[in-house]
Protein backbone atom coordinates (compact mmCIF):
# COMPACT_ATOMS: atom_id res chain seq x y z
CA UNK A 1 0.00 0.00 0.00
CA UNK A 2 2.99 2.45 0.56
CA UNK A 3 4.59 1.66 -2.67
CA UNK A 4 1.06 2.67 -4.37
CA UNK A 5 0.69 5.77 -6.29
CA UNK A 6 -2.32 8.40 -5.47
CA UNK A 7 -4.72 8.39 -8.93
CA UNK A 8 -5.28 12.37 -8.20
CA UNK A 9 -1.16 13.23 -7.59
CA UNK A 10 0.17 10.61 -9.40
CA UNK A 11 2.71 10.26 -6.08
CA UNK A 12 3.42 7.65 -3.90
CA UNK A 13 1.57 7.34 -0.55
CA UNK A 14 4.52 6.75 1.02
CA UNK A 15 5.09 4.56 4.86
CA UNK A 16 4.59 7.87 7.22
CA UNK A 17 1.12 8.56 5.78
CA UNK A 18 -0.15 4.64 5.36
CA UNK A 19 0.74 4.12 8.98
CA UNK A 20 -0.67 7.04 10.41
CA UNK A 21 -4.12 6.32 8.60
CA UNK A 22 -3.99 3.03 9.78
CA UNK A 23 -2.74 3.92 13.32
CA UNK A 24 0.56 1.67 13.24
CA UNK A 25 3.30 2.63 14.45
CA UNK A 26 6.20 3.23 11.42
CA UNK A 27 9.03 0.87 13.76
CA UNK A 28 5.96 -1.89 13.64
CA UNK A 29 6.27 -1.84 9.37
CA UNK A 30 10.01 -1.69 9.64
CA UNK A 31 10.04 -4.64 11.89
CA UNK A 32 7.71 -6.90 9.71
CA UNK A 33 9.19 -5.95 6.69
CA UNK A 34 12.83 -6.85 8.30
CA UNK A 35 11.47 -10.02 9.94
CA UNK A 36 9.96 -10.63 6.33
CA UNK A 37 13.47 -10.72 4.34
CA UNK A 38 15.69 -12.02 7.72
CA UNK A 39 13.57 -14.75 10.34
CA UNK A 40 15.32 -13.67 14.00
CA UNK A 41 16.97 -16.54 15.54
CA UNK A 42 15.47 -18.16 18.56
CA UNK A 43 16.59 -16.68 21.55
CA UNK A 44 18.15 -19.21 24.28
CA UNK A 45 15.86 -19.54 26.95
CA UNK A 46 16.92 -18.47 30.19
CA UNK A 47 19.03 -15.35 32.12
CA UNK A 48 20.17 -13.04 29.42
CA UNK A 49 23.33 -11.19 29.67
CA UNK A 50 27.17 -12.21 31.36
CA UNK A 51 26.71 -14.91 33.60
CA UNK A 52 26.84 -14.59 37.46
CA UNK A 53 30.08 -15.63 39.05
CA UNK A 54 27.71 -18.51 41.74
CA UNK A 55 25.44 -20.49 39.48
CA UNK A 56 21.49 -21.27 40.69
CA UNK A 57 22.77 -25.07 41.13
CA UNK A 58 25.60 -23.72 43.22
CA UNK A 59 23.76 -21.18 45.19
CA UNK A 60 20.79 -23.58 46.01
CA UNK A 61 22.85 -26.00 47.52
CA UNK A 62 24.79 -23.06 49.33
CA UNK A 63 20.69 -22.38 50.55
CA UNK A 64 19.70 -25.52 51.37
CA UNK A 65 22.60 -26.07 53.28
CA UNK A 66 22.06 -22.59 55.78
CA UNK A 67 18.43 -24.04 56.26
CA UNK A 68 19.83 -27.12 57.67
CA UNK A 69 22.86 -25.71 60.03
CA UNK A 70 20.40 -22.91 61.06
CA UNK A 71 18.75 -23.61 65.05
CA UNK A 72 15.96 -21.63 63.84
CA UNK A 73 12.94 -22.85 61.61
CA UNK A 74 10.75 -20.58 59.54
CA UNK A 75 13.18 -18.32 58.46
CA UNK A 76 12.42 -15.76 55.52
CA UNK A 77 14.59 -15.32 52.41
CA UNK A 78 16.56 -12.11 54.26
CA UNK A 79 17.97 -13.96 56.68
CA UNK A 80 19.44 -16.56 54.60
CA UNK A 81 20.58 -13.84 51.89
CA UNK A 82 22.60 -12.10 54.66
CA UNK A 83 24.00 -15.08 55.95
CA UNK A 84 25.49 -16.36 52.95
CA UNK A 85 26.75 -12.66 52.22
CA UNK A 86 28.81 -12.38 55.54
CA UNK A 87 29.44 -16.10 56.76
CA UNK A 88 29.94 -17.84 53.46
CA UNK A 89 31.26 -15.03 51.70
CA UNK A 90 28.43 -15.46 48.65
CA UNK A 91 27.80 -12.05 47.23
CA UNK A 92 24.24 -12.82 45.31
CA UNK A 93 21.56 -10.79 44.99
CA UNK A 94 18.68 -11.36 47.41
CA UNK A 95 15.97 -11.01 45.27
CA UNK A 96 17.86 -13.93 43.03
CA UNK A 97 17.91 -16.14 46.42
CA UNK A 98 14.00 -14.94 46.77
CA UNK A 99 13.63 -16.67 43.16
CA UNK A 100 15.58 -19.60 43.92
CA UNK A 101 13.73 -20.15 47.84
CA UNK A 102 10.82 -19.20 45.86
CA UNK A 103 11.15 -21.94 42.99
CA UNK A 104 12.24 -24.51 45.26
CA UNK A 105 9.28 -23.88 48.41
CA UNK A 106 11.67 -23.15 50.59
CA UNK A 107 10.03 -20.11 51.47
CA UNK A 108 7.98 -20.38 55.48
CA UNK A 109 4.66 -20.42 54.93
CA UNK A 110 2.21 -16.94 55.64
CA UNK A 111 -0.56 -15.85 55.11
CA UNK A 112 -0.89 -12.55 52.48
CA UNK A 113 -3.76 -10.32 54.09
CA UNK A 114 -4.81 -7.15 52.62
CA UNK A 115 -4.46 -3.56 54.36
CA UNK A 116 -7.55 -1.36 54.67
CA UNK A 117 -6.77 2.32 55.14
CA UNK A 118 -5.70 3.51 58.77
CA UNK A 119 -5.55 5.74 60.78
CA UNK A 120 -1.86 5.77 61.61
CA UNK A 121 1.56 6.12 59.85
CA UNK A 122 2.29 2.67 60.21
CA UNK A 123 5.86 3.75 61.83
CA UNK A 124 5.96 2.22 65.50
CA UNK A 125 9.76 1.82 65.13
CA UNK A 126 12.14 4.33 67.35
CA UNK A 127 15.36 5.64 66.73
CA UNK A 128 16.63 5.04 70.44
CA UNK A 129 16.05 3.01 73.26
CA UNK A 130 13.55 3.71 76.14
CA UNK A 131 11.42 5.70 74.13
CA UNK A 132 8.77 2.67 73.90
CA UNK A 133 8.10 -0.90 75.33
CA UNK A 134 5.40 -2.86 74.06
CA UNK A 135 3.22 -5.55 76.20
CA UNK A 136 0.92 -7.84 75.76
CA UNK A 137 -0.70 -11.45 76.46
CA UNK A 138 -0.87 -14.88 74.75
CA UNK A 139 -1.62 -18.28 75.63
CA UNK A 140 -0.21 -21.63 75.45
CA UNK A 141 -2.04 -24.92 75.96
CA UNK A 142 -0.16 -27.59 78.56
CA UNK A 143 -1.64 -31.26 79.05
CA UNK A 144 -1.95 -31.18 82.74
CA UNK A 145 -2.00 -27.70 83.65
CA UNK A 146 -4.31 -26.86 80.93
CA UNK A 147 -3.82 -23.18 79.06
CA UNK A 148 -1.42 -20.73 80.62
CA UNK A 149 -0.31 -17.12 79.95
CA UNK A 150 2.62 -15.85 78.36
CA UNK A 151 2.97 -12.32 78.88
CA UNK A 152 5.76 -10.28 77.21
CA UNK A 153 7.54 -7.00 77.56
CA UNK A 154 9.27 -6.11 74.19
CA UNK A 155 11.83 -3.11 73.51
CA UNK A 156 10.10 -0.56 69.64
CA UNK A 157 13.80 0.17 68.97
CA UNK A 158 15.44 -3.42 68.64
CA UNK A 159 12.92 -5.75 69.51
CA UNK A 160 14.46 -7.00 72.53
CA UNK A 161 12.60 -9.30 75.02
CA UNK A 162 12.99 -7.05 78.10
CA UNK A 163 10.74 -8.54 80.18
CA UNK A 164 8.24 -12.09 80.66
CA UNK A 165 5.89 -14.02 83.32
CA UNK A 166 4.10 -17.11 82.56
CA UNK A 167 1.52 -17.85 85.04
CA UNK A 168 -2.08 -19.97 85.07
CA UNK A 169 -4.27 -16.78 85.11
CA UNK A 170 -4.25 -13.86 83.16
CA UNK A 171 -5.30 -10.81 85.41
CA UNK A 172 -3.77 -7.74 85.55
CA UNK A 173 -1.38 -8.45 88.50
CA UNK A 174 -0.01 -11.28 86.13
CA UNK A 175 0.43 -8.34 83.38
CA UNK A 176 2.16 -6.26 85.51
CA UNK A 177 4.68 -8.84 86.10
CA UNK A 178 6.69 -8.97 82.79
CA UNK A 179 6.82 -5.12 82.58
CA UNK A 180 8.06 -4.89 86.07
CA UNK A 181 11.06 -7.80 85.02
CA UNK A 182 11.56 -5.12 81.92
CA UNK A 183 11.71 -2.24 84.06
CA UNK A 184 14.24 -3.72 86.75
CA UNK A 185 16.66 -4.53 84.26
CA UNK A 186 16.85 -1.58 82.45
CA UNK A 187 16.55 1.09 85.08
CA UNK A 188 17.55 -1.13 88.14
CA UNK A 189 14.71 -0.24 90.77
CA UNK A 190 11.10 0.03 90.86
CA UNK A 191 11.13 2.61 92.98
CA UNK A 192 8.68 5.95 92.14
CA UNK A 193 9.19 6.85 88.26
CA UNK A 194 12.22 4.55 87.88
CA UNK A 195 11.08 4.25 84.36
CA UNK A 196 10.23 7.96 83.30
CA UNK A 197 9.72 8.89 80.09
CA UNK A 198 8.91 5.50 78.52
CA UNK A 199 5.88 5.17 76.96
CA UNK A 200 4.17 1.26 77.19
CA UNK A 201 2.23 0.46 74.16
CA UNK A 202 -1.05 -1.97 74.53
CA UNK A 203 -4.20 -3.42 73.66
CA UNK A 204 -7.18 -2.15 75.28
CA UNK A 205 -7.47 -6.11 77.03
CA UNK A 206 -9.15 -5.74 80.50
CA UNK A 207 -5.97 -6.41 82.34
CA UNK A 208 -4.10 -3.60 80.82
CA UNK A 209 -6.86 -1.15 81.31
CA UNK A 210 -7.69 -2.09 84.51
CA UNK A 211 -6.49 0.30 87.22
CA UNK A 212 -4.44 -1.23 89.19
CA UNK A 213 -2.33 -1.96 86.05
CA UNK A 214 -2.53 2.14 85.13
CA UNK A 215 -2.06 3.40 88.01
CA UNK A 216 1.28 1.01 88.87
CA UNK A 217 2.64 2.30 85.38
CA UNK A 218 1.91 5.67 85.83
CA UNK A 219 3.93 5.43 89.29
CA UNK A 220 7.11 3.76 87.63
CA UNK A 221 6.57 7.30 85.01
CA UNK A 222 5.31 5.58 82.14
CA UNK A 223 3.22 6.48 80.05
CA UNK A 224 0.40 4.68 78.31
CA UNK A 225 0.21 4.57 74.53
CA UNK A 226 -3.01 2.34 73.41
CA UNK A 227 -3.21 0.38 70.02
CA UNK A 228 -5.70 0.97 67.49
CA UNK A 229 -9.03 -1.14 68.02
CA UNK A 230 -9.07 -3.59 65.26
CA UNK A 231 -5.82 -2.70 64.07
CA UNK A 232 -2.80 -5.20 65.73
CA UNK A 233 -0.26 -3.39 63.62
CA UNK A 234 0.10 -0.73 65.98
CA UNK A 235 1.06 -3.33 68.27
CA UNK A 236 3.34 -5.32 65.89
CA UNK A 237 6.90 -5.27 67.57
CA UNK A 238 5.29 -7.30 70.70
CA UNK A 239 2.69 -9.49 68.46
CA UNK A 240 6.00 -10.18 66.09
CA UNK A 241 7.79 -11.54 68.89
CA UNK A 242 5.09 -13.81 70.21
CA UNK A 243 4.94 -15.47 66.81
CA UNK A 244 8.76 -16.05 66.39
CA UNK A 245 8.49 -17.80 69.55
CA UNK A 246 5.38 -19.78 68.47
CA UNK A 247 6.62 -20.63 65.34
CA UNK A 248 10.28 -21.57 67.50
CA UNK A 249 8.97 -23.49 70.50
CA UNK A 250 5.03 -24.10 70.33
CA UNK A 251 3.71 -25.03 67.20
CA UNK A 252 4.25 -28.82 67.20
CA UNK A 253 4.99 -29.24 70.29
CA UNK A 254 3.47 -30.84 73.46
CA UNK A 255 4.13 -29.60 77.02
CA UNK A 256 3.18 -31.55 80.00
CA UNK A 257 2.72 -28.19 82.79
CA UNK A 258 3.73 -25.00 82.78
CA UNK A 259 6.70 -25.36 84.54
CA UNK A 260 7.80 -26.76 81.55
CA UNK A 261 7.04 -23.84 79.75
CA UNK A 262 8.39 -21.89 81.40
CA UNK A 263 11.73 -23.78 81.22
CA UNK A 264 11.27 -23.11 77.36
CA UNK A 265 10.85 -19.58 77.31
CA UNK A 266 13.69 -19.01 79.59
CA UNK A 267 15.62 -20.81 77.18
CA UNK A 268 14.19 -19.47 74.04
CA UNK A 269 14.31 -15.44 74.98
CA UNK A 270 17.82 -15.94 76.48
CA UNK A 271 19.09 -17.56 72.60
CA UNK A 272 16.52 -15.10 70.63
CA UNK A 273 18.33 -11.77 72.55
CA UNK A 274 21.49 -12.99 71.77
CA UNK A 275 21.46 -14.54 68.49
CA UNK A 276 17.98 -14.08 66.76
CA UNK A 277 18.78 -11.64 63.57
CA UNK A 278 16.47 -8.64 62.80
CA UNK A 279 15.86 -7.03 59.43
CA UNK A 280 15.55 -3.65 61.40
CA UNK A 281 18.74 -3.89 63.67
CA UNK A 282 20.86 -4.45 60.10
CA UNK A 283 20.42 -7.77 60.74
CA UNK A 284 22.15 -7.89 64.08
CA UNK A 285 20.48 -9.18 67.40
CA UNK A 286 18.70 -7.51 69.69
CA UNK A 287 21.59 -7.93 72.32
CA UNK A 288 24.47 -6.63 69.45
CA UNK A 289 22.87 -3.67 68.62
CA UNK A 290 22.57 -2.41 72.41
CA UNK A 291 26.23 -3.38 72.49
CA UNK A 292 26.80 -1.30 69.44
CA UNK A 293 24.33 1.61 70.96
CA UNK A 294 26.13 1.37 74.24
CA UNK A 295 29.74 1.55 72.51
CA UNK A 296 28.71 4.52 70.20
CA UNK A 297 27.75 6.87 73.17
CA UNK A 298 30.39 5.55 75.62
CA UNK A 299 32.83 9.06 75.68
CA UNK A 300 36.05 8.07 73.77
CA UNK A 301 39.70 7.75 76.30
CA UNK A 302 41.91 11.03 75.01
Amino acid sequence: MAGSFSPATGRAYGVARVCKVWGVPRSSFYLARRLARDPAPVRPKGRRGPKPSVSDDALLEAIRADLARSPWSGEGHRKVWARLRVLDGLNVGRKRVLRLMREHNLLSPHRARPRPEADHDRKIVTDAPNVMWATDGTQITTVRDGKVWLFATVEHWNAEALGWHVSKRGTRCEALQATSMAVRQQFGHLGRDAARGVQLRHDHGSCFTADDFQTQIRAWGMTPSFAFVGQPETNGVVERFFRTLKEQIVHGRVYETIEDVREAVRAFIARYNAEWLVEKNGYLSPAALRRQHQLAAMPMAA
